[in-house]
């Protein structure tokens, strides 16, 4: 009879040992989860900085929008301000008076504007800076319409007051030329008389051109009293029978010039001492180195270029006397 001999543990020894492949299972389980979940963290951290990256490329992104678009707006404004001072010599003025203040402030603009990592806080007083100053260029603007609208007002004004001075300076030279007319002396009772002078020096009067030796002209200077007293220069002019001027320069004739600016030729002239408001009588001769001819003479009186007075006599041919 064959026995069945069992292989019992002793009392106090461990159990079995169990199989070795769950064991490793486990360990790959835990293994494997360790690992998805670093995936998992790696993922997600992955999409944060993603949005951190993509967030702050926004922010920079909108800073240099900005940060152009006030560049543009100072550019313009600083266009502006140069422009108004090319035109116009007051805005220089303006600007001089306070050209610290805006120099300074440009300065902080374009030192923000320049700068690559400029916070929006920076940008900001950026632009706080650049309506302050499109503030003052627009003040400026205002001075100027305002000055140039007083300019406008002072040359009115300007043009008004020239206009009358202009009316009485007419009104004097009007007068002036009254009282130069008025001051012009008139001659009356005029005499044009041919003298014979005999070999004793006598003088007679004569009609005969043969007989003739000297043209004895005779007038009265009536008396004036806007005329001053003093010396006054008059001329006569004796035109023979056809019409030819009686001047010879070597006897003392020339020219003078009339009141409309022209010349005429002068037979003699003389300077009387005239006495304001009395009657002056005057007597000038006129002795050519040629005979005279018959025929009518005429005789015109000038003083201050103006026709005083015309007289004439007409003397005949042949005879004694």
């Amino acid at each position: 009879m064959t026995e069945n001999t069992f292989n019992t543990p002793a009392p106090g020894s461990p159990g079995p040992e169990k199989p070795r492949s769950s064991r490793n299972v486990l360990i790959y389980g835990i293994l494997i989860a360790a690992l998805v979940g670093t995936w998992i963290y790696m993922f997600l951290d992955k999409n944060k900085s993603n949005e951190i990256v993509t967030a702050q490329k926004t922010q920079i992104d909108s800073i240099s929008t900005s940060r152009d678009a006030l560049q543009q707006e100072y550019n313009a404004a600083n266009a502006r301000l140069d422009d108004l001072i090319s035109q116009n010599t007051r805005m220089d003025s303006l600007v001089k008076t306070k050209d610290k203040e805006i120099q300074d402030m440009k300065a902080r603009i374009s030192s923000i504007l320049t700068k690559k990592n400029a916070t929006a806080a920076e940008l900001a007083e950026a632009r706080r800076l650049i309506e302050q100053l499109k503030s003052n260029i627009e003040g400026y603007q205002q001075t100027i319409e305002r000055l140039e609208g007083e300019k406008i007002v002072l040359a009115g004004e300007r043009d008004v007051a020239r206009k009358e001075r202009d009316s009485v300076s007419t009104v004097k030279d009007s007068l002036g030329k009254k009282v130069d007319l008025g001051s012009v002396l008139h001659a009356s009772n005029i005499r044009l008389e041919p003298i014979r002078v005999k070999n004793n020096g006598k003088e007679v009067a004569t009609t005969k051109a043969k007989k003739a030796d000297v043209m004895r002209v005779e007038f009265d200077l009536d008396d004036n009293r806007i005329a001053p007293t003093g010396d006054k220069e008059i001329y006569v002019a004796i035109s023979a029978p056809d019409g030819s001027p009686l001047a010879v320069e070597a006897l003392g004739s020339g020219r003078f010039t009339l009141e409309d600016g022209t010349e005429k030729l002068y037979t003699v002239k003389k300077t009387v001492p005239y006495v304001q408001g009395q009657k002056l009588p005057v007597s000038m001769d006129w002795k050519q180195n040629s005979d005279f001819k018959p025929g009518d003479y005429a005789v015109e009186i000038y003083h201050n270029g103006f026709k005083i007075g015309a007289g004439k006599v007409t003397l005949r041919k042949g005879g004694l006397f």
